[in-house]
């Protein structure tokens, strides 16, 4: 079975993880989502990892017994709001984007996930051939990093509907895929201070 850990991540883009931000933002942020025990499992492993969410969504107002709210941490960065921020937006454009993404091309993609000793690379391929494909259905306008960017974000939302339960495999892969093919586009996506 693929190794589903973070572990799975080049460990010279996790400092700061500007991709599993942006991406857990969209998730958090999309609606429609069959997958939101996983989302919370993927949270509580992402907050282990040292990332430092403190939005809404992870402040249920209860104090832990050292004072500190839930899903704080002291030490968050500016450039990490943004990002959620950002994410949060492209949750709206990509809803609309969702609806046009026909179920057999979603289960189809979905099926590579569930393939047992399927190399990580390989799965990031399919992901890399199915981002390809959406992309060429949007519309001309939207510039091709943007565009590849909300088409993985929205697969990787479509494919955890169908199978939940490999909700962190496919964000990792999508965390991949975005490193791999756009870590440029993302890293500059924020406003210069």
């Amino acid at each position: 079975m693929m190794n589903q850990g973070m572990s799975g991540y080049d460990s010279s883009f996790q400092d700061p993880p500007i991709a599993s931000i942006l991406l857990y933002s969209f998730l958090e942020n999309s609606p429609n989502c069959a997958f939101a025990s996983e989302l919370c499992a993927l949270k509580n492993q992402l907050l282990g990892s040292k990332l430092h969410f403190e939005s809404d969504a992870f402040d249920d107002g209860e104090l832990q017994t050292d004072g500190n709210r839930i899903g704080q941490l002291q030490d968050r960065e500016p450039e990490e709001e943004i990002f959620r921020i950002i994410g949060a937006q492209l949750a709206e454009i990509g809803d609309k984007l969702a609806a046009e993404i026909e179920a057999p091309f979603v289960h189809r993609l979905a099926q590579q996930f569930m393939v047992e000793n399927m190399s990580k690379e390989e799965v990031t391929r399919h992901l890399s051939q199915a981002v390809q494909v959406v992309v060429q259905r949007m519309p001309l306008e939207m510039e091709q990093e943007r565009a590849m960017l909300l088409a993985a974000m929205v697969l990787a939302k479509k494919v955890a509907n169908v199978v939940p339960p490999r909700l962190q495999q496919v964000f990792n892969t999508t965390i991949n895929y975005i490193n791999n093919n756009l870590h440029d586009y993302v890293n500059n996506l924020a406003p210069e201070s």
